[in-house]
């Protein structure tokens, strides 16, 4: 009998830890993002509804990285490359899309700041990012992001000393929404 409830408890045991272990991966990525947005860790953003009340006398160059999943038939960049502007200011950037290709692409662009101490206050207000993005065959559109550079950077101790932040966007495929789907099905099919 001793036997029997050693191995139920040793069963018992490893049942918990698979638990365990399968709740901590569920959790994991929730967790990591949020701890990403607390902190500005890899390079991650602020969002904002509203400009800083707060313009500081200090400049900050602002560079705009683009590029695209090897998949993604779109071309995209920035229409310029660096700007610069008072922290505290809000800044107006675009980025252009192209959809060369015959057909219709929905896309979605993950997005990234660096130096990563400079992640939690680089602050946006609007982004094309926000949203799924559909180019049709041929389109080219301009995509804007206004944002700011929070003023307390000044006073953060490792991104006090950032004077030039690089905002990073990769555009990746996405299916396309359910009713752009059937419509671009329809539009392609043959006539009878």
């Amino acid at each position: 009998m001793s036997k029997l409830t050693s191995i139920q408890k040793t069963a018992s045991l490893l049942v918990g830890v698979v638990l365990v272990m399968g709740a901590l991966a569920w959790a994991s990525v929730p967790l990591y993002n949020w701890f990403c947005k607390v902190t500005g860790y890899g390079g991650t953003t602020n969002t904002a509804t509203t400009s800083s009340d707060t313009i500081l006398d200090r400049t900050i160059s602002i560079r705009f990285d683009a590029s695209v999943d090897r998949n993604m038939a779109w071309e995209f960049k920035p229409v310029a490359r660096e700007i610069e502007l008072k922290i505290g200011e809000t800044g107006l950037a675009f980025y252009e899309a192209y959809n060369p290709t015959n057909r219709v692409i929905a896309g979605t662009a993950s997005y990234n700041v660096a130096p990563y101490a400079a992640g939690s206050f680089f602050t946006k207000i609007d982004c094309f990012c926000f949203e799924l993005q559909v180019l049709q065959p041929g389109e080219r559109v301009m995509m804007p992001v206004s944002f700011y550079v929070d003023p307390e950077i000044v006073d953060d101790r490792e991104a006090k000393y950032v004077q030039h932040i690089t905002l990073s966007y990769t555009f990746y495929e996405t299916e396309l929404p359910e009713e752009t789907a059937s419509l671009s099905t329809a539009a392609s099919a043959p006539v009878n």
